[in-house]
Parts: structure tokens; sequence; C-alpha cells
């Protein structure tokens, strides 16, 4: 190729090189050095992208450890299952799974809330979702009193959006501060102020805040379940831009949703250490709640464990992707320390389970109740006031919406039958029911954006333009 006229872009482009950071320095050398002809293409050899791995012709089979109940289910376990077979297309995935709590969580091809996808040499972090290392902890209180437990749990938490303020802020450990600081996804300055910010906060959504009783002992218990907030989600972010960039080199012919960061990179290295470090933080969130309880009443803490539901789990060069599922096997948890927690409605008990992996649980158990049917269905679902269906379906609990806002769609018949989803982990062997803990109460944060300042400046503004 004979080049008179400088080169540009778009004659790389025309050769069938792909658009990237490399074309700016490639075309100043190339124009510098007047290349051409062979010494051109020997040159330009280093940048041709590899062949676009393609997608798997035919789904990689998964287990199925759900099965419907009723015409509802049926129509969420298709979607589930159809979602699924789109997604196990993807060029990564060996192995995968659904759960009885399973339901759908975006466009098709989107792992389900339920799911696991296990990817060779691949994290992909749509696969865990913004919501990282959602999760569940369990103090023991022994024979502590339930409501003086929820009482301190109340004034000490933090529910709805954003953080704490200065003056009720958590100390940020400094191990913790070193290894954000020693990782460039989280070596920022808005994410650390956030890291400090959220320490001791639980969001909004599912997430609560649960006091009972053991079945086997009668001991009170604490229960605590949300993720790694603010500085999860920014990861999480951080994360799709950089499997982004890989999918459009890599598999462009991959869904957005499924992109994915090579574990052998020195991106996917260094992601792999951020997940870590931001389980770490998670688990340090949990941790400040149950201590402030235990020191505020001067009460012993008799027992804890907990577990994440909401992950990914590396075993060799696989990566298990856990999005709504709780690890069973030990190899999954570095630091386990007890049983597993399933929730499943403010209602009902948190089960406390154990179990074996098998071929078709992948070591892994439901993380919940799930879904049959979205917020805004179940919403409009109901008939009656909002208090006749409050009063209704929390008869007996010590139900509290940290807004003073009560959320219907949090209520216990926004999610599946509790005993389906027992009678399922029996039938598919998802883990044993050791202990339960039976409801004393629990603290959600409640329609939060009923009151939010921003819809009552709105209102404000509204009004203004009625009066003049």
């Amino acid at each position: 190729m004979k080049t008179n006229t400088k080169l540009t872009g778009h004659d790389l482009l025309a050769l069938g090189y792909r658009q990237g950071k490399w074309m700016k320095d490639a075309l100043t050398h190339i124009n510098k050095n007047e290349l051409e002809g062979d010494a051109l293409n020997t040159y330009l050899a280093q940048f041709k992208s590899p062949d676009p791995i393609e997608l798997h012709k035919t789904p990689i089979e998964f287990s199925i450890n759900i099965k419907a109940e009723n015409e509802e289910e049926k129509d969420n376990v298709d979607k589930v299952i159809n979602s699924m077979q789109t997604l196990m297309k993807t060029p990564t995935l060996v192995d995968g799974a659904i759960m009885p709590d399973a339901c759908p969580a975006g466009p098709d091809g989107t792992i389900p809330v339920g799911g696991v996808a296990v990817a060779k040499n691949a994290i992909h972090p749509g696969m865990h979702s913004a919501d990282i290392c959602c999760s569940v902890m369990l103090t023991d209180f022994g024979k502590a009193e339930p409501k003086d437990i929820l009482d301190a749990a109340h004034a000490i938490t933090h529910f709805g959006p954003g953080g704490r303020d200065r003056d009720s802020q958590f100390r940020f450990p400094k191990e913790l501060l070193d290894a954000f600081e020693s990782n460039f996804f989280l070596n920022d300055g808005n994410m650390l102020q956030i890291a400090r910010s959220h320490l001791g906060t639980q969001g909004d959504g599912n997430h609560f805040l649960f006091v009972g009783t053991s079945k086997k002992t009668g001991n009170t218990m604490l229960v605590t379940h949300h993720g790694s907030r603010g500085p999860g989600a920014r990861l999480y972010t951080k994360g799709m831009k950089i499997a982004e960039r890989f999918r459009k080199e890599l598999s462009p012919d991959t869904k957005k949703q499924n992109a994915w960061i090579p574990f052998e990179t020195e991106e996917g290295q260094a992601y792999w250490d951020a997940l870590q470090i931001i389980r770490d933080w998670t688990k340090t969130n949990h941790e400040v709640l149950h201590n402030s309880v235990a020191e505020n009443l001067e009460i012993k803490i008799e027992n804890r464990y907990w577990n994440e539901h909401n992950f990914v789990f590396k075993d060799g060069d696989l990566f298990y992707h856990a999005k709504g599922a709780t690890p069973l096997d030990a190899k999954f948890m570095p630091d386990i320390t007890g049983p597993r927690l399933i929730p499943l409605n403010m209602s009902e008990p948190v089960l406390i389970v154990e179990g074996n992996t098998t071929t078709t649980n992948l070591g892994f158990a439901p993380h919940g109740a799930g879904r049959n049917v979205s917020r805004t269905q179940h919403r409009k679902s109901k008939t009656g006031t909002t208090m006749q269906i409050f009063k209704e379906e929390t008869r007996g609990l010590d139900i509290r919406f940290f807004s003073k806002e009560i959320d219907i769609t949090e209520l216990p018949s926004a999610y599946k039958n509790a005993k389906a989803v027992r009678q399922q982990m029996d039938e598919f062997n998802l883990g044993k029911v050791i202990d339960e803990v039976v409801p004393y109460g629990c603290i959600m944060a409640g329609d939060w954006q009923k009151n939010a300042p921003w819809k009552i400046r709105r209102e404000k503004r509204r009004n203004s333009k009625k009066r003049n």
C-alpha cells in the first residue's frame, strides 16, 4: 500500500483493524517513519485482533432445581428457563443452575435471580450485579429480650438512600483503608468518601434487620440482610466498563450484560482483588451494626455466622457467579464460621441450613423465597387500604418501616409461597434445615420515596405555579 499521503484511522479500519487506543500512537509512528508495503504490514501485525470468540451454537446444559406450582409460577419459570438458555450461549460458560426462588432479572439472556453461571477464567460483572456481596449475618444474643434487641437496633441502623453524616459515622478500619488504596478500581476520593459514610447502612428494597428466636435453643437472634451499598455499586460500574471494552474486542456477539473481564489479564486480577476487598467491607458493614447493639445493651454475643448470596466464587480456573444463590460448599467461603442463612419473608422463619454439593446444585441453595410477579404487578393485585393490607399480613409481629411509610411490595404476599420453596429444597437436595429463627419483628426501609425531598420540592413548585 503506497502512502503518498498520511494514513488516517479510516485507512486502518478499511484494512480490517479495530478501533482502539493503540491507533493514535500507531498512526504517529507510521507517518513519521513513512512506512509502506511490507514494512507497514509487519508493523501493523502486532495490532491485528484475534478472530472473535463465537457464541456457543447450542446452550450449555444447566440444572433446573425449580418447578411451577400453579399457572402464575409457570409463566415465571418459563421466562427464567428461556433467559438461562440464552445466557448459556455465552462462550465462557461451562455449567449453570437455577434455584427454587428464581425469577427474571432483566432482558432475555440476563442471569435470573436464583441463578448460578460457571465461567472458565472469566469474571462477568453483570452476573453478580450492582449489589455485590449481598449477604446475611446472624448474631446470637442468648436470652436477651427480642424487643430490646429490635429497639436497640432500630436506634442504630440506617435505611434508605445516602450515608451517615460525620457525627454518626462508624470508625473506618485502617486495614480496609489500606486495602482500598492498594487497588486501582477502589482508590479514588469519591469511592473512599462513600465507603466511609455508607458503613453501617442497609439501603432499601428487600434488605432488612430481623429479630427472632431460635426454634432449637430459644435464644434471641439478630439477622441483617444487605450488600455493599455505594462502594459495590461504583465497583460494578467500573467493572462493566472494562468488561464492555473486552467484549467489543473479544466477542462482539455476546450480549452487553454478559460481557466479561478475562481473569488472567491485569484488569482481571485487579478486579478479583477489588471484589475481595468489597466483600471485607460488606462483612464489616454487618458487624458494626451487630456489635453496636451488643455494646449499647451491654450483653454478650453467644455466636455469629454469615454468608453472602450475591457474589463470584473461585475454584481453580472456574468462577461461580451466584446471582442470589447461597453457597453450601465450604470451598467457596474462606472464612466459614457456621451454617448458612436463608431468609424467606418477614412472617416466616430464617432458615439455618447445611448441605452437600451435588452435580445439580453445584454447591448452592436458594437465597430466599423469590418473586413470581414484579413489584408493580403485586401492588396492582392488592385490594383495600395500605394499612388494612399491612395489618392483615403482619398480625402478631413487630414490623417497622424506617421511613415510616409502609411498602406493601415487601409484605409476605409479594413473595413466593415459603412452604413450596422449602419443599423444593428437599426435593432437589438444596440444603438441610438444622434450625429456624422464628420471627418476632423486623425493620425495612419502607416506601422512602413517598416523602423523598425531591418529591416534596416538586410538589411545592407545582402548588406555587397553581397559585400564580
